[in-house]
């Protein structure tokens, strides 16, 4: 007959390889529900991040146990600076603080995240891992925790490896390492924590025993329906506000225009022969775009015969017409002589666009290929006027810092509310006078009406300033 918890002897609880062990209980003790018994071991183990649970349970029911897994310290975090905060600030933290310091808190880009962030970590007062998604990221949060905190600020990745009071690492350096390192933080927060549910970077979180957890995010809503992952790995959504919310006072007032455009004759009859080269394809395998495993459907037929190739060339053939057209330089052209005088961030889907871009308006690039100094050194020249636009595909998305950047132009893009809503976040840092104004130029009567259309479905984008000038700069 098994014993209740509060009657077992001591147990010892123990971190090992992202996991936690429970020493000096059988198997027909009762344990805390979130530990399962390890034949190997002949050990109860738990994942790293039930921790927290585990705990709770022990007092709940008054169980005497030895703590070995825990090996973070207590820290009086005082900010060298006392800022004072914006209410929507102070009132996520507030709410993060309600649910048990845990959660995660969604505010648009430009709106005081990382501020907010410091509240916690001083709140909180325990040894802090913040995870992000990029070295350029890691960087400008170890510059920002270094003049915020009197406190040994450690870093992992990027050819460093210093554990401090306050550590800064990457989600992939996380995914190495947290499984020797996972018990050492008390708090850990999630940055762009919509990276978190991706297989690999999960890992960041689950081998980690932080009881107390923060999540920051602008676009946390994933296209996989991942983003439920974050309720289990960080906490609940405890605060949310949109950009629409804080334009004026907060950001930057900002406005959209849709301008469409039209295909030459030319463009316009070799699109409707790939295109419907492809319907034909999916029409004869019964593939059905409308499911949510349509995609891979296709991928798996074009790659069987010579006629699903042509068919997967015909798509992307036809998507590169639609994206590309010659009208869009044209826009764009007027564009730029429009807004001479504004810092300009130009954003295509593909590569090449952006190349030819940098070629014909003697506009520098950003790509995934620009190396780290050449991509600094452009952001920086942006930043001091000494260029005044830059074009790039995907790279800018998120996690770079362009204060007086007001005109974004769309050439193209994805389906995705995410990018887009990254994008816009990119011109919307407040600045004294400053109107921010998203371009997003559309080809008519093409698949790319459906993209644009997804894209703007999202919160950010309802019930703001907007126009559609259907026939602007067409000619």
């Amino acid at each position: 007959m098994s014993k209740t918890l509060s009657e077992q002897a001591n147990f010892a609880l123990r971190f090992e390889s992202g996991t936690l062990i429970l020493e000096d209980a059988n198997e027909t003790d009762f344990v805390p529900k979130a530990f399962v018994w390890d034949t190997r071991t002949r050990h109860f183990r738990a994942p790293a991040f039930k921790y927290r649970e585990i705990v709770k349970d022990f007092i709940r029911a008054k169980t005497v146990y030895e703590d070995f897994a825990k090996k973070y310290d207590k820290f009086d975090f005082r900010q060298k600076f006392q800022l004072n905060p914006r209410p929507y600030q102070t009132a996520s933290i507030e709410a993060w603080r309600q649910n048990e310091r845990c959660g995660v808190i969604v505010l648009p880009t430009g709106a005081g995240k990382t501020h907010a962030a410091t509240l916690a970590i001083e709140m909180c007062g325990r040894q802090t891992l913040v995870v992000v998604p990029t070295l350029d990221l890691m960087n400008q949060w170890y510059d920002l925790l270094l003049s915020t905190f009197n406190a040994e600020i450690g870093l992992i990745g990027g050819g460093f490896y210093e554990i401090g009071a306050i550590t800064v690492t990457t989600y992939a350096s996380a995914y190495r390492h947290q499984e020797r390192i996972g018990n050492q933080f008390g708090l850990i927060i999630f940055d762009e924590c919509h990276h978190l549910p991706s297989e690999g970077y999960k890992y960041a979180a689950e081998f980690a025993i932080a009881p107390f957890r923060l999540g920051l995010s602008a676009t946390p809503d994933r296209a996989d329906g991942n983003d439920s992952l974050l309720e289990e790995l960080v906490g609940k959504f405890v605060y949310r506000l949109e950009a629409q919310q804080l334009a004026g006072e907060y950001l930057a007032d900002y406005t959209l225009e849709r301008i469409e455009v039209e295909m030459t004759d030319e463009e316009r009859k070799l699109y409707k022969n790939e295109r419907g080269i492809f319907r034909d394809f999916i029409r004869t395998k019964n593939i059905s775009f409308g499911s949510i495993d349509g995609w891979k459907t296709f991928v798996m037929h074009s790659a069987r015969s010579e006629d699903g190739r042509r068919a997967m060339k015909a798509y992307r053939s036809s998507k590169k017409i639609a994206l590309g057209t010659d009208a869009k330089l044209r826009v764009l052209q007027d564009l730029l002589v429009r807004h001479r005088r504004d810092k300009v961030l130009i954003f295509t889907h593909e590569n090449e666009m952006v190349y030819q871009i940098s070629n014909d308006f003697l506009i520098p690039a950003i790509t995934h290929e620009t190396n780290v100094k050449e991509r600094r050194f452009w952001l920086e020249a942006l930043n001091k006027g000494d260029v005044l636009a830059l074009a790039t595909s995907k790279v800018l998305n998120e996690g770079v810092n362009i204060p007086d950047a007001s005109v974004a132009i769309i050439l193209s893009g994805s389906g995705s509310s995410r990018e887009h809503i990254q994008r816009l976040g990119r011109i919307l840092r407040k600045k004294e006078n400053k109107q921010a104004i998203l371009y997003e130029i559309v080809t008519r009567d093409t698949t790319e009406e459906n993209i644009s259309q997804r894209r703007t479905d999202a919160r950010q984008f309802q019930n703001v300033k907007t126009g559609d000038n259907r026939n602007l700069f067409n000619r």
